[in-house]
Formats: structure tokens, C-alpha cells, sequence
């Protein structure tokens, strides 16, 4: 294999050394939950245990925990290596090591499908300030390289798991994405309840109630802290709305959020006893290649003692169409090709996903803008207002008729968004957009929404789709997290 250009030093060559007192930073590192809960883990544990001062001694008998694999055996023609480290983050399912009593309570009966049913690439920065955090949906479609006897073929990205283990696992994600994988990291549910109940729950913020038959997640609106078995629910999902995968990744995003300012917020990266029992709780079912030990531990710690909820970003590579049918594979999910080389360029030039975005000055909604038809009318007396609306709607995006109407009663003191209960998610996003306003279920309306502009109402407030099939991909800040 030809010799790639000069590389950075790997974290094990920039290691510090021991201090006078001989003790050292450390930073052990957790591998994500299934799904979203094995994001949690991972990101969780890099943060754990690269901010906290444990000694050499307590970090090499961590690193002795770790069961190893060799997933980059005889790989050739990988790409160039890039700027800082890139992880890639495997949560595989692993219910058979969860008790009887608890696959009930959380719905986690039948076979372990020893599946990966999470697939991330996690880019530390190479100047440890920044964590980049990049889902890729387990539907996506892609294309195994041909090699060791085996011709390239199209596949479902998470089969790769099951049909050649970890070694295809990251043969494929290189192939797909251009980044070179630095470390492997694989974890399952076990791990991520237990990390979960040792740092002592982790706090979400719900909009509206959270009730999915499937994993018997039931939540009412409001603020929760919510526990390991809990916690996996919630990041396990899928019925909640029609976003299925999509909306279960930024579920889970906004549960990652509340993990790291759980953990920098709570002084366990600073309380060696309680460091001690979170990296106990997930080291014990964790998978990691051979090269990430104790040295590579040491550096993060050093590196990362200022890292911060603001430190982390998520996103998921954007996609250009949900239901692409592949001969002999089925429904599976499409890249947009040409934004996501724009996102895994950016993680090969360690730069931020997001730099030049303002916070909060555009609300994030479910359905985007451009597929929501609106019909406004003037439920007031003065006189233009519902043009108004009509024009600010329509340069946000949204699909108005153009032709305000006057409303029946011109008497309206509150916004009101009429809308066919068949359309509640267009509807909650269009009431996004204006503060203040009521949505009223209509039976029978159709797909056109309609807005009675009342006497509160005050301006349009510019709305994104959070959809990564919309545009460019969404980056969620870890100090971003809130009600969802």
C-alpha cells in the first residue's frame, strides 16, 4: 500500500507526561447505545473520561476491561488520513445480557438480532475542543467495496455488520463517506441504562405527550428525568410520529445534548468515586479496536478539560429520497450525494459543520415550510392584516393561495391554525411560525391549512425543517437541547 502523505501525531505519540505526584489525566471512552442510546454512551464516556484527573493506574486496569477486535485486519487502499481523530460508533442490540424482569418492563422481548442498529461517525478536533457527531441511518443504502474474494454489491449499511462484522462495517463507511476511521467503538443497551442511572438520570423537555406502543414509552408534556429503562425507551421510539428513523435520530440527538450537560453540569467529571462507578457501569460491555488504549485515553484527558455541552455538534447526512427501492434489498434510504460530500469534507478538514449559523433566530419544525398549503383569513377589523400574513408566510416559505380572505368572524382575539386532524404535523409547524397562535382541529378540511389572523397576532416567525431530506442537514449544539 503506498505511503499516504505525512499525518498528524496519533494521540498516543502526544501524550502527556506523568506529573510529580505521577498522576496523569485520563479519558476512558464509552461506546453508544443502540440506536440512539448508544450514542449517548459513547459521547457520554468521552467526555467522562477525558475530563476527569484519574491516576495511570486506574486508567490502565479500565483499558484492561475493554474487549478487542481487529477491525481494520488487511485493509488496503483506505483514504487519506485527515485532520484529528475520527470514531466510528456501532451500537449493536445485546437484549440477551439484560434480565427477564426488565425485557418486559421495557418491551425488549424476542431474539437479539445482533445487528448494528447505530452507525456514527464521531470527529474529535484535533485540537480536542470540538466534538462532531454525524449519524448515518441505518437504511442508508450503499455499496460494499469488492475485496477478499467478494465482489462489490449494493447493501442496507447496517447488514454490513452481519454480513462480514466490524472489518465490512468499516470498509463500507469508508467507502461511502471518504473518511478515514481512526477508532472502532461498539456498545449495546446494557451499557447505556446503566451509565444513565449512575449519573443519575438525564433531564428532557417534551412538548406535547410521548406515547409509543412499541417500546411503552408514555410521557406526558412537560420536563422529565428520566432513568436508564426509561431512557432507552425514549431513545428507541419509532411510533411516535411518521418521521420513523429520522425523527428517532433527533430524538436522540436532543437526549445526547442532555447527557453531556448532565455530565459537565453535575461535577461527576470532577468526583474520581463517582468517575469511577460511570466508567465501571459502561466499560463492562464495551468492543474497541486494539489501538485505542490507555495513551489514547491519557491525551483526551489532558486535551478535553474544558469540554462543554457548546463543545459537541449533531447532524445526520442528508438525504435525497426515504424510499429508494433496491432489486433484492428493498425500501432503502438515499444520500443526497453532493451535500454530503460538503459534510464529510468538513470532518476531513476538522472544521465545525455549522460555523456560520446563528442560533436561534430560525425555529425548527417537523414539516418543512414549502410542503404546507395555507389559506388565510381576516378574523379582525383591520383592514390589509391578512394580506400581510399572507406575504410573510409565503417569504418564509410556506405555499399560501396568495388570496386573503375575510374571515366569518371578524371578532377572533387569539391566531387560530384550522387545520384536518390528518394534517396535525403541518399544522404544528405552520402554528410554529406564528407565536401565540391556537391550532383547532377541523375534520374534513384537507390538506390546506387555514389561518384566522386575530387580534394577538404579532409577526411570522421564520421556521426550518429539521428533515434532512430538506436542504442542508441541521446541526443540533449540544447547549441547544430543548423541548421536543
Amino acid at each position: 500500500m503506498p505511503t499516504p502523505p505525512r499525518q498528524s501525531p496519533s494521540p498516543a505519540q502526544r501524550r502527556p507526561q506523568p506529573s510529580r505526584h505521577g498522576a496523569r489525566p485520563v479519558a476512558p471512552v464509552r461506546r453508544k447505545r443502540p440506536r440512539w442510546a448508544m450514542r449517548a454512551v459513547t459521547t457520554l464516556s468521552v467526555v467522562v473520561l477525558a475530563s476527569a484527573g484519574i491516576g495511570h493506574a486506574v486508567v490502565t486496569s479500565l483499558d484492561a476491561k475493554i474487549a478487542r477486535v481487529d477491525p481494520f485486519k488487511d485493509m488496503k487502499n483506505r483514504p487519506q488520513a485527515g485532520t484529528g481523530m475520527n470514531v466510528l460508533l456501532v451500537g449493536t442490540d445485546g437484549r440477551d445480557r439484560i434480565s427477564d424482569e426488565a425485557r418486559r418492563r421495557y418491551r425488549l422481548g424476542g431474539a437479539p438480532c445482533h445487528c448494528t442498529d447505530t452507525i456514527m461517525i464521531v470527529h474529535i478536533s484535533e485540537d480536542r475542543e470540538r466534538a462532531s457527531v454525524v449519524s448515518l441511518p441505518r437504511d442508508s443504502y450503499a455499496e460494499v467495496p469488492a475485496g477478499e474474494g467478494r465482489e462489490a454489491h449494493p447493501i442496507k449499511i447496517n447488514a454490513a455488520y452481519a454480513e462480514g462484522g466490524p472489518n465490512l462495517t468499516v470498509r463500507t463507511v469508508e467507502h461511502m463517506t471518504h473518511v478515514k476511521i481512526d477508532h472502532y467503538l461498539e456498545v449495546d443497551f446494557t451499557s447505556f441504562m446503566k451509565t444513565v442511572d449512575v449519573v443519575g438520570g438525564v433531564q428532557i423537555c417534551t412538548s406535547e405527550p410521548m406515547k409509543d406502543s412499541y417500546t411503552g414509552l408514555d410521557l406526558p408534556a412537560g420536563t422529565h428525568r428520566l432513568m436508564g429503562g426509561e431512557a432507552l425507551q425514549f431513545v428507541r421510539a419509532r411510533h411516535i410520529d411518521s418521521g420513523s428513523d429520522l425523527g428517532r435520530m433527533q430524538r436522540q440527538q436532543r437526549f445526547m445534548a442532555g447527557l453531556i450537560e448532565r455530565a459537565t453540569s453535575s461535577g461527576i467529571l470532577l468526583n474520581p468515586m463517582r468517575f469511577r462507578d460511570v466508567t465501571r457501569a459502561v466499560l463492562g460491555s464495551v468492543r474497541a479496536d486494539k489501538g485505542f488504549g490507555t495513551g489514547e485515553l491519557l491525551d483526551l484527558g489532558r486535551a478535553m478539560r474544558n469540554f462543554s455541552p457548546s463543545s459537541s455538534e449533531f447532524t445526520t447526512v442528508p438525504i435525497r429520497q426515504m424510499a429508494y427501492a433496491v432489486k433484492g434489498i428493498g425500501s432503502t434510504v438515499k444520500w443526497d450525494s453532493e451535500k454530503a460530500d460538503r459534510l464529510f469534507k468538513a470532518l476531513r478538514e476538522d472544521q465545525p459543520l455549522a460555523p456560520h449559523r446563528t442560533r436561534n433566530k430560525v425555529v425548527r419544525v417537523e414539516v418543512a415550510p414549502q410542503e404546507i398549503h395555507v389559506q388565510v383569513e381576516n378574523g379582525t377589523k383591520t383592514e390589509g392584516l391578512a394580506k400581510r400574513v399572507d406575504e410573510a408566510l409565503a417569504a418564509t416559505g410556506f405555499r399560501t393561495t396568495g388570496r386573503p380572505l375575510p374571515a366569518t368572524d371578524r371578532t377572533e382575539p387569539r391566531t387560530v391554525v384550522a387545520h384536518d386532524p390528518r394534517w396535525d404535523r403541518s399544522a404544528k409547524s405552520l402554528a410554529a411560525a406564528l407565536p401565540g397562535s391556537v391550532l383547532r382541529p377541523v375534520k374534513g378540511l384537507g390538506p390546506t391549512l387555514k389561518v384566522i389572523v386575530g387580534e394577538d397576532f404579532r409577526q411570522v416567525r421564520k421556521v426550518r425543517s429539521e428533515d434532512p431530506t430538506q436542504g442542508e442537514s441541521y446541526v443540533v449544539r449540544g447547549d441547544e437541547a430543548g423541548c421536543s
